[in-house]
């Protein structure tokens, strides 16, 4: 018989300790009530509670939590929109705010996604369509400050709020996209005309560079070629004590002959006028005079 009452005082002293102990996960609280009383706040780890007594009335998520409202309202230019705001908020970890946070708010998010919709919807109708993506920071921020103050003697922070979508009506994204496209059409035309004018400039200054080279050329081979022609008078003048004029006519005729023969060699129909002494002759003579007269008086 005391075998068996120690058995059952056993199993009883085991079944108390299982159920008088509390284990507590990483980042939650646990409230715990005494009849029907708040009595404490159990954090991470394992504690112990009077069974039947204690009950634990409740578990905070002491992480940071998101939460995201999507808000329709309309602007200044009478816009539609359906924007998204990301609120990302935590459970301050003292019991004071643990405490407040389960009894003081009967819903939280409700709570919260009102005072959103408040927020959004007291500043988006002053601004215009364009403004509201520009302005995002400053909804977000003018959010972020009221549910601070709002919240905070509950136990909540609110760590960040985030405009993260804004959707306009259908019908204006549409319009917005013709705009838009537009917009980058014109912007290539542009681009591609001052890419065919600096093609333009450039090929012509390269046109230019060329002239003036070819130009250069002709005018180095012309001059090669009178020099010749000036020896080869001034040669047959103080060889042959010929005249100037006679070893001019001379040597014009050798070179029209030559030009004869060439052209046969090409066999091109071409119409040619053979050289008379006349300019050509006369410049030949005064060309070659001059230099005679010089190295005469260089001697």
């Amino acid at each position: 018989m005391e075998t068996v009452l120690i058995i059952i005082f056993i199993v009883i002293a085991i079944l108390f300790f299982f159920l008088s102990m509390i284990i507590v996960n990483q980042k939650e609280a646990k409230i715990m009530q005494r009849l029907g009383k708040f009595h404490s706040v159990r954090r991470a780890g394992i504690s112990f509670r009077i069974p039947l007594i204690d009950q634990v009335a409740g578990i905070q998520n002491l992480q940071i939590q998101e939460l995201r409202v999507p808000v329709e309202t309309i602007t200044q230019d009478k816009v539609t929109l359906k924007i998204e705001v990301a609120i990302q908020y935590l459970i301050k970890a003292d019991m004071e705010s643990i405490q407040n946070s389960f009894y003081e708010l009967a819903d939280s998010t409700s709570q919260i996604e009102s005072f959103v919709f408040d927020a959004v919807r007291a500043e988006v109708p002053k601004m215009e369509l364009d403004m509201v993506y520009e302005n995002k920071d400053h909804i977000a921020n003018t959010v972020m400050e009221g549910l601070n103050s709002l919240l905070s003697n509950y136990g909540f922070d609110i760590k960040k709020t985030l405009v993260v979508d804004i959707l306009p009506d259908a019908k204006v994204v549409g319009a917005m996209n013709a705009i838009n496209e537009q917009k980058r059409l014109r912007q290539a035309a542009e681009e591609k005309g001052e890419a065919d004018k600096i093609l333009i400039i450039k090929a012509a200054e390269a046109e230019k560079e060329s002239k003036k080279l070819q130009g250069e050329g002709v005018a180095l081979q012309q001059m090669a070629v009178l020099k010749g022609r000036e020896k080869a008078i001034k040669d047959l003048t103080v060889g042959t004590n010929m005249q100037i004029k006679d070893a001019t006519e001379l040597v014009m005729k050798l070179i029209d002959q030559d030009t004869l023969i060439s052209m046969g060699e090409k066999n091109k129909n071409v119409i040619f006028m053979t050289s008379d002494i006349g300019i050509k002759g006369q410049v030949m003579e005064a060309m070659v005079g001059a230099d005679i007269v010089s190295n005469h008086q260089k001697n």
